[in-house]
């Protein structure tokens, strides 16, 4: 084993491993997760279905990306590659439609500049589960890190995911109705693996397009590819400036959505996954269950009860959506980090798709974004308002404070009592008049977050100063 390589380093997950580049991301360990993988495959899969793998923009992810096409080539393995940086629900959707051992994605998603990732996505298509994932990790201190031979590249060949997937991606859109909108939408790519896919579907949908940041930089401009706050500030100002319908963005390996509507206000992922969800019932004529994360929005269970659709909520991470979408026929799954995916669809979120239903939902009712967001919100018993906190404490502050509040959770919160105390994911705190607080710990760094929401500004300010308080409280007696 080469001294480069630190397996101890190597934390592998639903979302695989990410690391810094040139620190613990290096060529020798990609060479050991990927033995570690193809372990698992050998025990999963014959030989005649290939492997599929694909990278994002990042800096060398499509040389980690051949590096790894070699090791599994070298162990007798057949290997597809994508001809260019790919999005993640991209590679999923060709996992699956290509009959495959499943695919190997080189991302490290919305993370900043220096990180790259490895995941594995199965051949169904959505994130591993803990039991294969559990596999791996398994794997991963026996694995070599060694070069492989140079004789097997005849087992490797190039191959473009895209024409399939927009043909797919095609039957979940009414392009016609889209087309005939003629929708003004602006679209920042913000560097990431969407270019060349979302501003071809949008072109395929007649609308007047003007794209931002579409190539490659493996600095993201200086920012972070994630569609949000400030880096979504020019894609605001160009929606204002020329009083566009929409504007869209994704994250760097396009799984997760940005929005913003006509007036230039960035919608939050809660406030999408409502306005899509009223959309394909009551403009497409869908049906299936909702699934929503605790951490996501409870005007989803409201809108549930308005049309009749059962409403399912999951632990934190798509898996478990995915998982959900796998057994049930489900009609929108979604997260209030970002990602979504619907009916007919692959069980991986796609923020490709997202940005296209939210084009079609405009088009359907021939009115502008922030309207049918009031509209839903209404339709919903809204508004709710919600704020995450995210605490950063060290991490035996972390596991003092949320033993505490599983074992002696609070009686009440702002002066609202606590009817109940819900503990799928983290510790959730269901207050008499209909607002709830969730606790979780970060599994990956030294914070807790809390999620709030209430029926008032007002309230969700008190409920947020008194969670931060009592959480400061626990903090000191714990030091």
């Amino acid at each position: 084993m080469s001294a480069s390589s630190n397996s101890s380093k190597i934390k592998f997950g639903t979302d695989g491993w990410r690391g810094i580049i040139a620190d613990d991301f290096t060529f020798p360990n990609v060479r050991k997760v990927t033995r570690a993988i193809a372990s698992y495959l050998e025990t999963a899969y014959s030989k005649d279905r290939p492997v599929l793998i694909a990278y994002d923009t990042r800096f060398l992810a499509d040389q980690f990306a051949r590096t790894a096409a070699q090791v599994l080539a070298d162990l007798g393995w057949t290997v597809k590659i994508t001809d260019r940086d790919c999005p993640t629900p991209v590679i999923a959707y060709n996992a699956r439609h290509l009959n495959s051992a499943g695919a190997l994605m080189f991302t490290a998603s919305h993370n900043p500049a220096p990180y790259c990732g490895i995941k594995y996505i199965p051949d169904y298509a959505g994130p591993a589960t803990p039991e294969i994932t559990d596999t791996i990790v398994a794997n991963i201190e026996s694995a070599s890190d060694e070069l492989p031979s140079n004789n097997s590249a005849s087992a490797i060949s190039t191959f473009d995911p895209k024409p399939d997937y927009l043909q797919f991606i095609y039957t979940l859109l009414d392009v016609e109705r889209i087309r005939s909108a003629q929708l003004k939408v602006k679209y920042d790519a913000l560097y990431s693996t969407s270019r060349g896919y979302l501003d071809e579907v949008l072109q395929h949908s007649g609308t007047q397009l003007e794209s931002f940041h579409t190539w490659r930089d493996v600095l993201f401009g200086g920012g972070m590819p994630e569609p949000k706050g400030e880096q979504l500030v020019g894609l605001v100002e160009a929606v204002r400036r020329d009083r566009a319908d929409l504007g869209l963005a994704t994250d760097g390996d396009s799984d997760r959505f940005g929005i913003v509507d006509e007036q230039g206000n960035v919608l939050t992922p809660n406030t999408v996954l409502l306005v899509l969800a009223r959309h394909l019932i009551k403009n497409k004529g869908k049906s299936g269950a909702i699934v929503r994360t605790v951490a996501t929005t409870h005007l989803l269970d409201n809108l549930a009860a308005k049309y009749g659709v059962p409403i399912y909520e999951t632990a934190v991470g798509f898996k478990y959506i995915g998982e959900k979408m796998r057994e049930t026929t489900v009609l929108i799954g979604g997260e209030e980090s970002g990602g979504l995916s619907v009916i007919g669809h692959i069980p991986e979120k796609d923020g490709v798709l997202a940005d296209m239903l939210v084009a079609e939902a405009i088009a359907y009712e021939g009115k502008p974004l922030s309207q049918l967001v009031k509209e839903a919100i209404a339709e919903a018993d809204g508004p709710l308002y919600n704020k995450r906190l995210d605490l950063h404490l060290t991490e035996a502050h972390k596991t003092a404070v949320i033993d505490s509040f599983t074992k002696n959770p609070p009686k009440e919160v702002a002066g609202i009592k606590v009817k109940e105390v819900g503990r799928k994911d983290g510790i959730k705190l269901y207050l008499e008049e209909g607002s709830w607080i969730l606790l979780r710990p970060s599994g990956t760094e030294p914070l807790v977050r809390v999620y709030l929401e209430t029926n008032s500004p007002e309230k969700l300010t008190q409920v947020a100063q008194e969670m931060e308080s009592s959480i400061a409280k626990l903090e000191a007696v714990a030091a």
